[in-house]
Formats: C-alpha cells, sequence, structure tokens
C-alpha cells in the first residue's frame, strides 16, 4: 500500500513517455519538460505509449523512488 504525505502534489504527463528511462532520466525529464522537480516534494506520474503501464517517481525524503505498475 502506497501512503501520501499531506500536501504532495500530484502532477499527471500527458504525453507517453520512453519506459526504458529510470528514475533518474524521468525525474529529469520532468524538470525539464513539465517544470516540475520530484525532489521538490511533487510526484509524477508517467504512462507508456499504450497505456497499459505506468510509472511514478517520488521523493521520499532519503531519494527518487520508482514505482511501476503493468495493467
Amino acid at each position: 500500500m502506497l501512503t501520501a504525505p499531506a500536501g504532495l502534489m500530484i502532477y499527471v504527463a500527458t504525453r507517453p513517455v520512453d519506459f526504458r528511462k529510470g528514475a533518474d532520466g524521468l525525474a529529469l525529464l520532468a524538470k525539464e519538460t513539465l517544470g516540475h522537480d520530484p525532489m521538490k516534494g511533487v510526484a509524477v506520474v508517467f504512462r507508456a505509449k499504450r497505456a497499459d503501464r505506468v510509472k511514478i517517481v517520488v521523493w521520499d525524503g532519503s531519494g527518487l523512488v520508482l514505482y511501476w505498475k503493468r495493467a
């Protein structure tokens, strides 16, 4: 079970991304294209081209966490 801290802002990228990217690549992509840095207390949700997979990048206070889900 995932729990989000109070006040966590969640942003969803509407365009699909290359799912070969890891946590660092997705964090950089979020910072450069979306303008939201996951290391500043936001969570960013990315989807695959077929929309059957999602990756969530969030900073947990000690490092980047990458959640990956295939539906």
